[in-house]
């Protein structure tokens, strides 16, 4: 303790001859002196440990793993585009009043910041809120955008099932008049056809509407003041059974038992048009305003996706409620469904890999003027996306590339790094991807064996002979075949020899 003492007295007094803009060779023999004390006194031992590690609920990505992702990125990327969409951007933390009263039971994950000169912010809780916030400020009545950026939210993370408090969302939405159900389809569409393309396994996107599950609350005798606390305890039931759902609404949200098990009859159900047709013939959903319009536009939207020949994976489920608030229309899901292979059973758990809906109010909540402008979308999940991507590569045992280098450049002998040099700046500067060692004069073998360990497929091999004739020999890593191709020609022949099929 002594020691310590005398150390932090020394500090203090280099600190002062500093501030006194002492002598330097003064001020340096004094800090010299600090110097020894500390190392006698064992170095760092006396400071507290420090931790390294990632925030709770958020995780480092090397690049294995941002290869997956940028694999996962470019498919969703080239739906979003193919489908016509524009790209916007906006800041990752709002207004705290913006995000306020938005989300329903979920408001309590919001994160909020310290004030930081003058204003309440809080990080943002999904890209969709701020969208509206978007159109609204800019007075935008029609736009079709994607927007993907990171997200935060204060949740128990379950990492291992791709839940964090800081991940990506990949938003899709269509915002504007429009005749109805032709968006919403295409919203559908654009699941099905992303989740096909990734190859993710077995899925089913299940289909409700808001004003489907107002009516069925409002004649099962749910008052009004409970239709959103009861709404988020449907949300439960694809994680927890009836019972448990029930014993909530009834025992902590004080519904009815009567009540309770009237929705029951409904909640349980699930199918296609057949069950639409049916329940417009239902006795007491017919007499609902609400629900009506919701099944006359279920119909409509079933007969576009069977248009869209993809109502195999669609399924109309009447316990699909999503828990947030503003949620006007129709509301969909995608799920993976049980895998068989062995490899990622645990897999089950992953659940919920997409998710969207129709929310027509929520531009009209930032509007001064409250002018609505309809809107319709979708979130991809990218993040449990990737936890099962990632588990599968892993179980595969499978080599991934984390770069996209096309060619090595080489030498054969010593001396010929300024014509190793010279050619790599040619390449570069063609648009080639190349690379080299850092050495003057690396081994063949080592240049060899680098390619082999990071997947690169061609080297170009400088040497004194290759430079008299005026040719490069080029190798072809996989088959260690060796071609002389005439310098003038190189760029176009690793073209050719690298373009994807």
């Amino acid at each position: 303790a002594a020691q310590e003492a005398a150390v932090r007295a020394q500090a203090e007094a280099v600190r002062r001859l500093k501030q006194d803009k002492a002598d330097p060779d003064e001020i340096a023999k004094e800090v010299a002196k600090l110097l020894e004390m500390k190392a006698q006194l064992g170095g760092d031992e006396g400071k507290p440990k420090f931790v390294l590690k990632t925030p709770k609920g958020t995780r480092d990505y090397g690049p294995k793993q941002m290869a997956i992702r940028e694999r996962v990125f470019n498919a969703i990327i080239s739906c979003f585009k193919r489908h016509g969409a524009e790209v916007i951007d906006t800041p990752v933390f709002e207004l705290k009043e913006t995000l306020t009263g938005k989300y329903g039971e979920d408001s309590k994950l919001i994160y909020d910041l310290k004030d930081q000169g003058g204003e309440l912010l809080s990080l943002r809780y999904d890209l969709t809120v701020p969208f509206a916030r978007y159109l609204a400020m800019n007075k935008i009545t029609n736009i079709k955008r994607y927007h993907i950026a990171k997200v935060y939210r204060r949740d128990n993370p379950a990492m291992t099932r791709g839940r964090y408090r800081e991940f990506y969302q990949c938003d899709f939405d269509i915002a504007g008049q429009f005749d109805p159900m032709i968006p919403d389809a295409e919203c559908l569409k654009i699941v099905h056809e992303i989740l096909s393309d990734l190859q993710l396994g077995d899925f089913v996107i299940k289909v409700n509407d808001r004003r489907i599950l107002d009516g069925m609350f409002a004649v099962c005798g749910v008052p009004d003041s409970k239709f959103r606390t009861i709404c988020s305890s449907v949300d439960k039931l694809d994680k927890v059974p009836w019972e448990e759902v029930r014993s909530e609404m009834v025992g902590e949200k004080g519904l009815s038992p009567e009540a309770a098990d009237r929705i029951g009859e409904y909640v349980q159900l699930h199918g296609g048009l057949d069950l639409i047709e049916r329940l417009l013939q239902d006795p007491k959903l017919s007499q609902n305003k609400l629900a009506k319009e919701g099944l006359g536009d279920m119909k409509l939207l079933f007969e576009y996706l069977t248009l869209f020949g993809i109502t195999g994976k669609i399924s109309f489920d009447l316990s699909l409620a999503r828990g947030l608030d503003y949620y006007t229309g129709v509301i969909f899901e995608a799920v993976l469904l049980q895998q068989e292979n062995e490899h990622v059973e645990e897999l089950v758990g992953v659940g919920s890999v997409a998710g969207g809906g129709r929310y027509d109010g929520l531009v009209g909540m930032f509007d001064p003027k409250g002018r609505k402008v309809p809107c319709v979308g979708v979130s991809i999940g990218i993040e449990r996306i990737f936890s099962i991507l990632e588990q599968r590569l892993e179980a595969s045992e499978e080599k991934i590339r984390t770069t996209e280098t096309q060619v090595l450049v080489a030498s054969a002998q010593k001396k010929l790094l300024e014509e190793r040099l010279k050619l790599i700046s040619e390449l570069w500067d063609a648009g080639i991807k190349a690379e080299m060692l850092y050495k003057k004069n690396p081994k063949l073998l080592n240049q060899l064996q680098y390619c082999e360990d990071t997947g690169i497929p061609l080297v170009a091999i400088v040497g004194e002979q290759e430079l008299k004739d005026g040719v490069v020999k080029l190798r072809i890593v996989a088959t260690r075949e060796e071609v002389n191709i005439r310098r003038e020609s190189l760029v176009e022949e690793i073209r050719t020899r690298t373009s994807q099929p």
